[in-house]
Parts: structure tokens; C-alpha cells; sequence
């Protein structure tokens, strides 16, 4: 619920507790529950909440607020006699209408939610409403009414893949696998686009003794792309037919109404929206991992790493997907601090599934972000030895190395990774960027550099990482008018940033304005610069940027862009 609907609420509640030891147990509770909510922690946001019900039981704020605790700690179960409180009293909360109808679906009393959802009546939305119905109908025993839900929302604009995904879902889980297989199959619906489309239709095509067909189609919308759950599929496959089991029953059906908008929602609406959806999902079929493994990933955006660790937990080690859970447990370990944990937790997948890229790639990211960045360019060289023969794709392997051995102070190894990413990828910014900027700080190949540069910003030219290097390029090679042109619309776009800031007043420096410089050294170094960097910004105010220049052996100012 909404933070300042939740702070209205608790303090009707506090109002109606007497002075003494309560209304300060009671305080206390609603400072807690405030910094839990606006934390977005569900589980001290849950006790807290309960406390502050005790005194006021009917508190429809609270109650809202209680629902959405439980639900995104994971226990739809028990918000479920809370939203009924609520709606009792009157409460006309979205989450806690979710939550009854995750209830009603639970216990399979289907007349009542198509009851509750007649004609335009709404629980969810124009998405979710319908599906429901259709597979409510189908419960029911009506097929015939669950196909015509289904196709409403088929002929809907922008709304139609959903509606033939689920009719085809629908048909296949009765036995109609070859009406399932038209729908499928149709290349004009789009449903090829859907991951979990696409494993569906490969289990319908196993069903109908084509698993031959089925392994074109992974290989025609995977290619060469490989990972657990596509390798289980495509051995699975090999072996002889392949259950169908994506939609087994009619609450399969509804979990997957949830999980599919959630996955809609994700970017789109507030995370702690979308969780909802996916954690309704995981309600109604426990064994959805991939609902499962949505809702750990919003925890971790939500900083509730604690609980994406306990949602990554739930994923069996047998299952094809353990590995995208394990990566991100990992990566939540490391997000909480535990470092230690999570190195060593990254460092076993790449025992258990080196065959995959990605667990070396995130070792070479997380030892990096250690700064230690021989063993980082290891990783990585780990990760290329994989791939034999490198496709355009691949150009961010070697630019992760390149990085991993310039910050190791290599740069004989750098420079041919960076050269190399580019040939694969010939107009990438990122890398004409990195490797412009490093041969700018070294003075090397000045031309080729400010060439890769103002390539880049050709790409890209609202980055203000960037037109930072363009900028600084200028200065170097003694123009300073540019200079200050490009850098201040670095500042612009990144005007919180120490490195631009002090890049800033290195050009105002250097056009003299020198005032102006010494403003912008002072603001860079209320930005918390790395301290090497804050030590040198320090001594330019002590004597100045020329003097400091002199200290260091560099060219002088006068003296740059001189033949």
C-alpha cells in the first residue's frame, strides 16, 4: 500500500491508545512498521503491523498493509483471513481482492469467481479478468465457455497472444493436441516469441510423436544459445516423448495467468506490484519455478535479499533451472555483504556448470568488483575458451578481460582484448570508449583515439561517460574551447559525478576561469571521490592545476596540441 496511506493509519491507531507503557509499545510498533515500509521489508512490516491490529483491530490501513506484508514475504496463506477482514469491513483494496480470489481458485470454487467476475466486473484487469474466466469455465466443466473467453481476448489489439496462448494451453491439457499444434504453430499470433511458449509447444509436438519437429523449432528460435533448462529440454526430447506438463490442471491454468502478468509487469509497474502477481503464482502452483525465480529476482530490486535467498532456496538442485537460482544466490550473498560466501558459492557452479559461460562470467564479474583483477581476467579467459569460434555476440567476453587486465596494469593484454571485441563488434560504444579513453591517458595513438570517441558519441549521444571522454580527449590535445563545450554537457547529464565534475574545472582551468575551477574541484570533492583522486583535486586548490602538472612531469598546458 501506499507509504503515506500506511503512516495515516498507524497513526489513527496510535491515537486511540491511552498514555502508558502500551501507547508507547504501541509507538514504537508504528515507528518500526513506518521504517519497515518505506524499506519495503516485508517480513518486519508483517510483525510490526500485527502489533499495531492488536490495539486497533478494524484499522482498514492497517489490515491493507498487513495483507501486502504477507503476500510479499511469501505467505499468501496467511493474508488470505486478513483480506477477508478487510473487504468485511468495507476495505476496497486491490491486493486484498487478489488475494480472495487466489483463495476461491485454491479451492477450486469456480462458480463463485465466475460470479464475482460477471459481465465487466473487474478483480484484476482487462489481462487477468478474462483468462480467469476462461479457465474458471473450464473448471466448471465447460469447455466450449472457456474457448470463447480465451478467444475474446485473442481478438483483442495488443492483447491477443495472450488469449491463444492460454486456448492453446487449455486444448492441449484436455487432449487436443493437434488444435494446440495450429495455434502454436501459427506464426502470425507471435506465440514463438514466448519462452514458455515455445517449451510448450515442444512438449505438445514430443506428444504427438514429432519430438524430431520439436528440436528444429529450439534450435530455429534458440540457435546456438545454451542453458540448463534448454539442454534438459533438448535431451528429454532425444530421449522419446516428452510429457506435457506446462499446464497439468486447472490451477496450473490460473498460475499461469499470474506469472504471465507479472512478467508483463516487470519494468513496467512498481516492483512491489508486479510481486504480488508473482507471488499469487507461486500460491496457487508451488512448483512454478520460473514464478518462483521472478519473485527472487524483484526482492533482490527491492534490496530483500534475504528473502530472494529464500525464494532461490526452494528451487530443487535437480531442477534444470537450479543454476539461474544458485547464480542468484550468489549474487544476493554478495549484495548482503557476505562476500566470502558468495565467492565461494560462484566459484562451485563453475565446478558443478562450467560448461555454461555465465557462471565464469559472473565469477569474473565478482571478483572484479574485489578488485582482484588477475584472477577476474582468469575467469573470463575461462568463459572464451568455451567458445571456439567467437560470433558477433561474444565481443563482450573479450571487453570484460580487456578491463579485468587494464585495471591489473597489463595493458599488453588489454589493448588485443579491447581490439579484439571491436572486431566482433565493430561499432560498439562501450568498448570505442574504454579503449579510446585508456589511449588517451597514456598518449598513444592520439588521432585513433578521439576518432574512437567521436564514434562513440555517435552512438551514443546522451551518455555523459562519454562526451566526458570526447571532452577530455580535447583537453589533452590543447582544445580547450571544444573542451569546455562537450564537458559541460558531461556535466549536465552526469552532474553528481566527481570525475566530471573535476574534469570540469581541469578545462575552466585551462581557458581561465579559474574561479570557476576551483568551484567545480571544491563540488567533486563533496561527491566522494576515490581518495588518489581527492588527494590530487586537493593539492590543484592548494597551488593550482599548472603547478600540479609541473609536480607530476606532464606537458604543460601552453604547450598541448602542439606538432
Amino acid at each position: 500500500m501506499p507509504f503515506s496511506r500506511l503512516v495515516f493509519a498507524l497513526a489513527g491507531a496510535l491515537a486511540l491508545v491511552p498514555a502508558g507503557t502500551a501507547r508507547a509499545d504501541l509507538a514504537g510498533a508504528y515507528l518500526a512498521a513506518r521504517s519497515a515500509d518505506l524499506a519495503g521489508d516485508y517480513v518486519h512490516a508483517r510483525d510490526y503491523l500485527t502489533r499495531a491490529l492488536a490495539a486497533d483491530p478494524s484499522n482498514v490501513g492497517l489490515l491493507e498493509g498487513l495483507v501486502m506484508a504477507h503476500v510479499g514475504a511469501g505467505d499468501v496463506a496467511a493474508a488470505i483471513p486478513v483480506a477477508r477482514r478487510l473487504v468485511s469491513l468495507g476495505g476496497k483494496a486491490q491486493v486484498a481482492a487478489i488475494v480472495m480470489l487466489a483463495d476461491m481458485l485454491a479451492r477450486e470454487d469456480y462458480a463463485q469467481v465466475l460470479k464475482d467476475l460477471e459481465g465487466d466486473a473487474r478483480v484484476v484487469g482487462p489481462l487477468v479478468d478474462p483468462l480467469v474466466r476462461g479457465w474458471a469455465h473450464l473448471g466448471a466443466g465447460s469447455m466450449a465457455a472457456a474457448l470463447e473467453e480465451f478467444g475474446k481476448l485473442g481478438a483483442t489489439p495488443g492483447l491477443e497472444a495472450f488469449g491463444l496462448y492460454h486456448q492453446a494451453l487449455a486444448l492441449a491439457m484436455v487432449g487436443d493436441l493437434e488444435g494446440a499444434d495450429r495455434l502454436f504453430a501459427d506464426e502470425g499470433n507471435g506465440l514463438m516469441g514466448m519462452r514458455r511458449a515455445v517449451f510448450a509447444h515442444a512438449q505438445v509436438l514430443s506428444q504427438l510423436d514429432r519430438s524430431a519437429d520439436a528440436l528444429a523449432e529450439l534450435d530455429s528460435v534458440f540457435g546456438p544459445v545454451s542453458d540448463p533448462e534448454i539442454d534438459a529440454l533438448r535431451a528429454a526430447l532425444a530421449r522419446g516423448p516428452v510429457p506435457f506438463d506446462t499446464v497439468r490442471t486447472v490451477r496450473d491454468g490460473m498460475a499461469e495467468v499470474f506469472h504471465l502478468l507479472s512478467v508483463v509487469l516487470q519494468g513496467e509497474a512498481p516492483d512491489n506490484q508486479t510481486l504480488i502477481h508473482s507471488r499469487i503464482a507461486e500460491y496457487l502452483r508451488p512448483d512454478l519455478v520460473d514464478a518462483r525465480l521472478l519473485s527472487a529476482s524483484l526482492l533482490e530490486s527491492l534490496g530483500q535479499r534475504e528473502l530472494a535467498i529464500a525464494a532461490y532456496d526452494k528451487v530443487p538442485a535437480d531442477s534444470p533451472s537450479y543454476l539461474v537460482a544458485a547464480s542468484g544466490k550468489a549474487q544476493a550473498l554478495y549484495g548482503l555483504g557476505r562476500k566470502d560466501e558468495a565467492l565461494a558459492a560462484q566459484t562451485a557452479l563453475t565446478h558443478s556448470h562450467g560448461q555454461y559461460l555465465s557462471v565464469h562470467v559472473g565469477l569474473g564479474d565478482m571478483l572484479r568488483r574485489e578488485e582482484r583483477f588477475a584472477e577476474s581476467a582468469a575467469a573470463y579467459s575461462r568463459a572464451i575458451d568455451l567458445v571456439p569460434a567467437p560470433e558477433s555476440r561474444h565481443w563482450g567476453l573479450f571487453y570484460a578481460r580487456g578491463i579485468a587486465w587494464e585495471r591489473a596494469k597489463q595493458w599488453d593484454k588489454a589493448e588485443p582484448d579491447f581490439r579484439r571485441a571491436l572486431e566482433l563488434n565493430p561499432d560498439q560504444p562501450q568498448v570505442l570508449n574504454y579503449l579510446g579513453y585508456s589511449l588517451l591517458d597514456m598518449n598513444r595513438n592520439i588521432d585513433e583515439a578521439l576518432g574512437m570517441i567521436e564514434r562513440a558519441v555517435e552512438q551514443r549521444p546522451e551518455d555523459g561517460y562519454i562526451i566526458d571522454s570526447l571532452a577530455w580527449g580535447y583537453f589533452l590535445t590543447g582544445r580547450y574551447d571544444e573542451a569546455v563545450v562537450q564537458m559541460e554537457r558531461a556535466s549536465l547529464l552526469m552532474p553528481v559525478d566527481p570525475i566530471v565534475t573535476d574534469h570540469l574545472g581541469d578545462v575552466y582551468w585551462a581557458v581561465g576561469r579559474k574561479r570557476e575551477a576551483e568551484f567545480q574541484w571544491h563540488r567533486a570533492l563533496s561527491f566522494a571521490p576515490e581518495e588518489k583522486d581527492a588527494k590530487r583535486i586537493r593539492r590543484k586548490l592548494e597551488i593550482g592545476l599548472d603547478a600540479v602538472l609541473a609536480e607530476e612531469g606532464a606537458v604543460p598546458l601552453a604547450e598541448r596540441g602542439r606538432k
